[in-house]
């Protein structure tokens, strides 16, 4: 006998949507737990209220639905003359599916503008996506420089966090 087939959609998320993006988030992030300063670990990771925030600021939320569950997301913001990936997430249970590497794929579609992507420096494996996605680290020297002009973040988050581009910007 015959299963039905995995479909899987990338599609943008819409504004009802927050509770489930939020639950795939906070699934996700839990893999930070440990990893990034404690200082910078809330609970829950991401509240209803940031998120609302990060929409409210320019965040378009797009996400991976497999057979009409909601499965991975992630954020794309044009910021002044770069386009930033935020929030990128796949709850655990589906991780290794490819299904990162396919919102990234999508997200790279909708811009003609460089893109930076953020992320915690002691998060070696989102590192490690990334790098295997042809992006490489900004120069240390560059990367509060880059955080400060294209984010909006703490000073602490930004002493705790990289930054990755093409190499192409990199190199500006």
């Amino acid at each position: 006998m015959e299963r039905n087939p995995v479909k899987s959609t990338i599609r943008r998320c819409s504004a009802d949507e927050q509770a489930s993006i939020l639950a795939v988030i906070n699934a996700a992030a839990e893999r930070y737990r440990g990893v990034i300063p404690p200082d910078c670990w809330h609970e829950p990771y991401m509240s209803a209220e940031e998120l609302a925030q990060n929409v409210e600021t320019g965040v378009s939320f797009w996400g991976c639905d497999d057979n009409g569950e909601l499965v991975g997301v992630m954020g794309i913001q044009s910021s002044k003359d770069v386009t930033l990936v935020r929030h990128a997430y796949v709850r655990p249970d589906q991780q290794g599916k490819g299904i990162g590497s396919a919102l990234l794929r999508h997200l790279e579609t909708l811009t003609d503008q460089p893109v930076l992507i953020g992320t915690w420096s002691d998060a070696e494996w989102a590192i490690r996506f990334y790098e295997a996605h042809g992006y490489a680290l900004a120069a240390r020297e560059r990367i509060p420089e880059l955080l400060r002009t294209y984010w909006d973040i703490s000073p602490r988050q930004v002493e705790t966090s990289v930054v990755l581009a093409k190499p192409a910007l990199v190199a500006r």
